[in-house]
């Protein structure tokens, strides 16, 4: 088993580390302290190629291998998670979709554009009283003489304000369930699709989030993604893509949290001494190198598996559920050794653990990949109601 980086590996974790230090570093703090959305860092991120990494080059993208792919994920959420989000959702959840179900039509049409930043997407699954329950959703699509209507809500949709695609999971049938599920390809400039911000969140503050509304909306049969049925296939497919780039942008989380406890460990002074001289700080820091380094570990070992074309959705789910709650763990030791210092936003570390806290809930909370793992280890779905396990 090698565990060393390819040089091209390594070149691409340097490029993005560079581009992260030079274009989301300056412009972090106060975009999240004016909780601005940075359209404007989305097309940079396009034109060197972050959104649309794995994509095949003949749509657009690099057609990275997932490990290049983490690589690029984790440096850019070392900076910023607001930014890590885009990267994740028009990738990922996105993209990645297309690429997978998409017809030839559908992917010349939209994913050149994803993957160069001049069009964004979002993927609206979430409905206001369903999260993980996916087969229940309340968003109704109807067929009508010339394609369907769509009827119903979306909530907690990152990029829903700026997007010009909107991945939309609707139910056609709800005595079917999970089968009777369809995803469409609806362009948000759609009548009858609107956004309405959401406001006072903890962290990701720079990030678009959104509730959508879609009254009647009429799109055509070439609007579906896949066919009825593949509606949750789809979801589930993204959802694996999207637990991998959460958990590859918590690894940047976590190595950003050891990079300023270090420095400011150094730098500080108490009783004459730098912080870093006392052991109980050393603890501190050394815990969160054990998280940052097996958070990392499994991040590559699911990549391998992806890029193997080998079942991963367990291994996935290990690598999300482990590194997004290493990252509040390790957020939470660095402002304890920077003290009260850590408390405000002179230093990163705060922002950090808001930014993290969430990473635990979207995609699946802990207890859903929990469940998931558990599945995988004893062959039962302790998800399904008692009378259908």
């Amino acid at each position: 088993m090698d565990f060393q980086l390819s040089d091209e590996q390594k070149l691409i974790s340097e490029a993005a580390r560079e581009f992260a230090d030079r274009e989301i570093l300056p412009r972090v703090r106060d975009n999240d302290r004016a909780a601005r959305f940075d359209r404007e860092l989305a097309r940079k991120m396009g034109e060197v190629g972050y959104l649309g990494a794995p994509v095949a080059e003949e749509y657009g993208g690099r057609e990275l291998d997932h490990i290049g792919y983490g690589l690029i994920v984790e440096q850019i959420g070392r900076a910023d998670s607001s930014a890590r989000t885009v990267v994740s959702v028009v990738t990922s959840l996105v993209g990645g979709s297309i690429e997978r179900w998409g017809s030839e039509e559908q992917k010349m049409r939209w994913l050149p554009r994803l993957c160069s930043g001049e069009a964004l997407g979002c993927f609206g699954l979430t409905e206001p009283d369903t999260g993980s329950d996916a087969a229940n959703l309340r968003t109704r699509a109807t067929r009508t003489d010339s394609g369907w209507s769509i009827s119903g809500q979306k909530m907690w949709i990152s990029l829903a304000n700026f997007s010009e695609v909107a991945l939309i999971f609707a139910q056609t049938d709800p005595a079917l369930k999970h089968r009777g599920l369809a995803c469409f390809l609806v362009p948000t400039e759609s009548e009858g699709f609107t956004t309405q911000e959401i406001h006072g969140k903890l962290g990701l503050r720079s990030s678009d989030t959104a509730e959508i509304s879609l009254d009647e909306v009429e799109v055509g049969d070439d609007a579906m993604l896949g066919a009825v049925g593949d509606g949750f296939k789809v979801a589930m497919s993204a959802l694996d893509s999207g637990r991998y780039s959460v958990a590859a942008g918590c690894v940047g989380i976590c190595d950003g949290c050891v990079d300023a406890s270090v420095a400011y460990s150094k730098e500080r002074k108490q009783f004459g001494v730098p912080l870093a001289r006392f052991q109980l700080v050393q603890e501190m820091i050394a815990d969160m190198i054990l998280k940052r380094d097996a958070s990392r570990m499994l991040v590559y070992r699911a990549g391998v598996l992806k890029d193997e074309g080998k079942p991963n959705t367990m291994e996935t789910s290990v690598a999300k559920l482990f590194a997004t709650e290493s990252a509040v763990e390790c957020a939470n030791l660095a402002i304890q050794v920077h003290g009260g210092s850590g408390y405000v936003d002179d230093y990163p570390v705060e922002r950090y653990l808001r930014d993290a806290r969430v990473t635990t809930l979207y995609e699946g909370t802990s207890q859903i990949q929990k469940l998931i793992i558990g599945r995988a280890a004893t062959g039962i779905n302790a998800m399904l109601p008692f009378e259908e396990s």
